[in-house]
C-alpha cells in the first residue's frame, strides 16, 4: 500500500483530527502573516475540509470492490 493510499485510509478513520490540524494550520498561517492572506487560508482550509468529508465518506460501510479487504496483509487495526 503507497503512502497516498495510507493517508487517505487514514483521513477516513480520523476525520475530526484531520479537520483540526487543517483549523490549528490555518489559524497558524493567518498569525505568521497578521491576517494578509486570511482570505486565501480560508479557501484552502474550506478545500481541504471538503477533501477530508469526502476521504471520511467513503471509509464508511463495506469497502467497496474489495479493494481495501485484499491490501491489509498485516492486519494492523483488526484487533486480533
Amino acid at each position: 500500500m503507497s503512502f497516498v493510499d495510507k493517508l487517505k485510509e487514514w483521513l477516513g478513520q480520523n476525520t475530526d483530527k484531520a479537520r483540526g490540524g487543517v483549523e490549528k494550520a490555518g489559524d497558524m498561517i493567518d498569525k505568521k502573516t497578521g491576517g494578509k492572506h486570511a482570505d486565501k487560508v480560508d479557501k484552502a482550509q474550506d478545500k481541504a475540509g471538503q477533501y477530508i468529508d469526502k476521504q471520511g465518506q467513503q471509509g464508511q460501510g463495506p469497502p467497496q470492490g474489495g479493494a481495501q479487504g485484499g491490501q491489509g496483509g498485516q492486519g494492523d487495526q483488526s484487533g486480533s
